[in-house]
C-alpha cells in the first residue's frame, strides 16, 4: 500500500514539475517574443521628427570707408530680403533603449538633443557701391551671420522648440501604447511612465 501511495506521489510530483517547467518556458518565450516585437516597433518609429516654420525679414546693410584723413568717404548699401525655413528635429534613430525581459520593462536610456537648422534664402536689391568700397565675400558673410543671428533670436522667442518637444512626446506615446498593450512597463530617467500625464511632465 505504501509503495502505491509513494508511486502516486512521485507521479504527481513529476506531472506538476513538468507542467511547471512548461509554464516557465512558455512565459520566458512569451517575454522574449514581446521583446523582439518591441525592438521591431522601435525601428519603425526611429524616424526624424521635424517641426518647421517660415520666417521673412527685410533690412538694410550699409558700410562706409574714410580716406585721406577722413576728408572723403566711400559708401555702399543694399536692401536685403530674407525668406528662411527653420526646423527643429529629433533623430529618433539615435534613441538608446534597454530591454529587461525578466521585469518586462523597456528602459529609454538616451534621447538625443534637438537639432536646429536654419536655411535662409537671401536676395539683394538696390545695391549701391562706390568704386573704392565695393561689396566682397566678407560683406556677404557678415550679412548672412546677421540674418542667422536675427532668426535665432526669433526662434528662441517662438514656440518652435515647444512644438518640436510635443512631437517628440507624441512619438514616445506610441512606444508607451505598445509596451502597455503587452503588459510591459516603460521607463525613462528612472521614472516609470504611467500615462500621458507622465509623458507631458518628462524633462528632456
Amino acid at each position: 500500500m505504501r509503495k502505491i501511495i509513494f508511486g502516486i506521489v512521485i507521479t504527481l510530483v513529476l506531472v506538476f514539475g513538468v507542467r511547471y517547467c512548461d509554464d516557465q518556458r512558455d512565459s520566458r518565450e512569451q517575454r522574449e517574443f514581446h521583446a523582439t516585437m518591441i525592438q521591431e516597433q522601435l525601428k519603425n518609429v526611429g524616424k526624424l521628427v521635424v517641426t518647421e516654420a517660415n520666417y521673412s525679414e527685410v533690412f538694410s546693410y550699409a558700410d562706409s570707408k574714410k580716406f585721406y584723413f577722413d576728408m572723403f568717404s566711400s559708401d555702399k548699401k543694399v536692401l536685403v530680403i530674407v525668406d528662411a525655413k527653420a526646423s527643429i528635429s529629433y533623430d529618433l534613430s539615435k534613441v538608446k533603449t534597454k530591454i529587461e525581459t525578466e521585469n518586462k520593462t523597456l528602459i529609454i536610456t538616451y534621447i538625443p538633443e534637438p537639432e536646429l537648422a536654419i536655411n535662409p534664402n537671401i536676395e539683394y536689391y538696390d545695391i549701391e557701391q562706390d568704386y573704392l568700397n565695393q561689396f566682397n565675400a566678407a560683406d556677404y558673410k557678415k550679412i548672412k551671420e546677421r540674418v542667422e543671428g536675427s532668426l535665432y533670436e526669433k526662434i528662441e522667442k517662438s514656440e518652435l522648440r515647444l512644438n518640436a518637444q510635443n512631437r517628440l512626446i507624441s512619438e514616445l506615446q506610441k512606444i508607451y501604447i505598445l509596451t502597455n498593450s503587452m503588459d510591459w512597463k516603460l521607463e525613462y530617467n528612472n521614472q516609470i511612465i504611467g500615462g500621458e500625464k507622465d509623458l507631458n511632465e518628462l524633462k528632456f
